[in-house]
């Protein structure tokens, strides 16, 4: 008889998580094999009393952000309940180099950053992974939905969107890695969000009715230029200056704004003047701190160009091929024609005009359900 695997399982106090630990321990991978030995693992990434206090963060963190002290206790009680050993590791520090920081840096420089992909390509794959071969385990697992299937004729992981495309999760998993996906398991993928908290009822969890996180763990209240304001006082930092011109498309000055950070390609609200029709923000210079503002028929865009690229589906693009686009995790994803454009970079064109193509977020190609790569919008 084969002997049972271990699977390290990334539990972060949620339904999803604590859903996938249950199914994993109580009746294994559905695989032939016996029954797994099961681990849960929580990564500490940020103490969210941090900045309390500060600059209008409130002092006691808000319900629906992820990894508070309360999800640790309810992945704790959970693992208890499964009976399962369980383990808090700490990432703070990494967590902030690899995530944090480079979340500050980017929207100083006037762009738009996914903290979630960078979180799950430095740390919940990366770091979870090794912490789990630390303690024996072959292979970790997630609460994430998504799809991960070997294909022999390829010889390739392929990562497809899940059963409930509603929760597609694909979109923040694009940068993984073929040596993480081969270790990665996703128990949630063919299930559907009202099955998943039926089986949790089923397994006993009473977390079954648990609401989902909504927010980033660090930014209390989705406020940007707060969180900004707090965290670089915090290091001693001032700050940047940045303020700048406010321009139409057809470079008339029309105004000035107080800092390029404070703005997003497609924002509407909060742009300090005001015109016959809606305005914009059409771009963001960095070097220059200048903001174009337009009309609404000026925010689509023919075009994006990605760089810094990760194949999944393939092992590289060679030649120009028919893909559809997600540019914003709520985006439909649109036909284009996607091709190299030199170095670590692909363009794609779209059949139709896309709305607001960000620079900082991320491009996500798939052929059908399959991820076939992804790469960060410049």
């Amino acid at each position: 008889m084969k002997q049972s695997t271990t699977i390290a399982v990334a539990m972060s106090g949620g339904v999803d998580s604590s859903t996938a630990a249950a199914i994993l321990a109580h009746s294994g991978d559905g695989s032939a094999a016996p029954r797994n030995n099961v681990v849960g693992l929580t990564l500490q990434l940020w103490d969210q009393t941090r900045l309390a206090g500060k600059h209008g963060i409130p002092d006691t963190p808000r319900a629906g952000r992820c990894c508070s002290l309360d999800d640790v206790y309810d992945a704790r009680h959970v693992a208890e309940h499964l009976g399962i050993p369980y383990y808090v590791v700490n990432q703070e520090e990494r967590f902030e180099r690899d995530v944090v920081r480079p979340f500050v840096d980017e929207y100083l420089a006037g762009r738009t950053p996914i903290p979630c992909s960078l979180c799950n390509n430095h740390i919940k794959f990366d770091q979870l992974l090794k912490t789990a071969r630390s303690i024996g385990a072959e292979r970790i697992a997630t609460g994430h939905y998504a799809v991960n299937e070997y294909d022999e004729k390829r010889g390739r992981w392929i990562l497809k969107r899940p059963a409930d495309l509603a929760k597609d999760q694909t979109y923040f998993l694009f940068g993984l890695t073929q040596e993480q996906l081969a270790h990665t398991l996703f128990p949630l993928g063919h299930m559907t969000k009202p099955e998943v908290r039926e089986a949790a009822r089923q397994h006993g969890l009473r977390l079954a009715e648990k609401p989902d996180s909504q927010e980033i763990c660090f930014i209390p209240g989705g406020d940007y230029k707060r969180f900004l304001t707090a965290y670089l006082e915090e290091q001693g930092e001032a700050m940047p200056e940045s303020a700048g011109e406010l321009v139409a498309s057809n470079g008339e000055v029309i105004g000035r704004h107080e800092g390029i950070f404070n703005f997003t390609v497609g924002q509407r609200k909060g742009l300090g003047v005001a015109g016959p029709a809606p305005l914009y923000v059409l771009n963001i210079d960095p070097a220059s701190h200048r903001v174009t503002v337009g009309a609404d028929a000026e925010v689509v865009t023919r075009t994006l160009r990605a760089r810094r690229l990760n194949w999944i589906s393939i092992a590289e693009l060679s030649s120009p091929m028919r893909v559809r686009v997600k540019i914003r995790h709520r985006h439909e994803p649109a036909w284009a024609m996607l091709e190299p454009a030199g170095g670590d970079e692909a363009l794609a064109t779209f059949d139709e005009p896309q709305r607001a193509v960000t620079p900082g977020q991320a491009a996500v190609f798939y052929d059908g359900d399959e991820v076939v790569g992804g790469g960060w919008i410049v």
